[in-house]
């Protein structure tokens, strides 16, 4: 499998040289290798749902940003990172299907956007559809850190939806869960601990032990309007016009990490072997019971 991290620090400060009637087109063309019919990802009005940078305005402090990430060599790491998470699924799972090629787009986010900058932490990543991963930040000292290990956390769910459906109609909240839980826990397996994101160690204590309960409660509900409010909690079920179920940011993601591990334990597997297997057989492995 060929990964692409396309060059979009040089591009987007073509862009920004611009006159801003002329930004869209050029924003185009940057996303344009993550056209896809199913999900169109180069379009702006995606962009902007996933926090990414306005081209439709002149800010200061979008020039200054990219060139802080093409100083971090964040395309550098991002293309070092991924190769070797894509080296360590090849070798857990030989044979696994995949795409074959990934094409990885790195987008400036918005600074104004309080979700991405102080929920995220400066960056979040999508990367569900196999073929294609798209990765917002902004800088901060965590996001210039942690760029990279997000992008492997991309790529378990790039080879995951290969080998596993994903029907907008019937996939469940546990499947949600149990892939961000593989995600992050196949961080840890490359770069360690402190690799991980903020998203699975969101929680703890009570707070962890509630939400818990509320989410492997609600396991088997299927149909992606449910997916949101259950795994990534109340603030954007609200931005998205998604009834909130009571549950803080990032909820799915901790409660998913705890699954995993569970399955792991059980299991002696890793998230790399595990990275196309039922979510019924991880759940069954975890103990948490299912109607399915």
């Amino acid at each position: 499998m060929e990964i692409i991290v396309h060059d979009t620090g040089q591009a987007m400060l073509d862009l920004l040289a611009r006159p801003v009637g002329q930004r869209q087109d050029a924003l185009r063309e940057i996303l344009s290798p993550l056209r896809n019919p199913a999900v169109p990802l180069h379009e702006p009005a995606v962009h902007y749902g996933f926090s990414g940078f306005r081209e439709d305005r002149d800010d200061p402090r979008y020039e200054r940003a990219v060139r802080e990430m093409l100083d971090a060599d964040v395309w550098g790491r991002v293309r070092e990172t991924t190769a070797a998470a894509w080296s360590r699924l090849a070798a857990a799972v030989p044979g696994v299907r995949r795409a074959e090629t990934i094409h990885v787009v790195i987008v400036l986010g918005d600074p104004d956007d309080a979700y991405l900058v102080e929920n995220s932490a400066g960056y979040l990543g999508f990367g569900g559809i196999p073929g294609s991963v798209m990765l917002t930040m902004w800088p901060t000292a965590t996001s210039l850190a942690k760029i990279a290990y997000a992008a492997a956390h991309e790529i378990h769910h790039n080879v995951r939806y290969a080998n596993v459906n994903w029907d907008p109609a019937t996939v469940t909240v546990g499947e949600h869960v149990v892939a961000e839980g593989l995600a992050e826990a196949f961080v840890r397996e490359l770069r360690g601990e402190e690799a991980m994101g903020p998203w699975s160690r969101a929680l703890d204590g009570v707070e962890l032990e509630n939400a818990y309960e509320k989410i492997t409660g609600a396991i088997d509900l299927a149909g992606m309007e449910h997916l949101t409010p259950y795994v990534i909690g109340d603030t954007i079920a609200v931005r998205t016009g998604q009834k909130p179920v009571g549950l803080p940011d990032f909820a799915g993601y901790a409660v998913g990490l705890r699954i995993v591990d569970a399955h792991l334990a059980a299991t002696g597997l890793t998230a790399a072997e595990s990275v196309a297997l039922p979510v019924a057989e991880i759940l069954t492995n975890a103990g948490v019971a299912t109607t399915g």
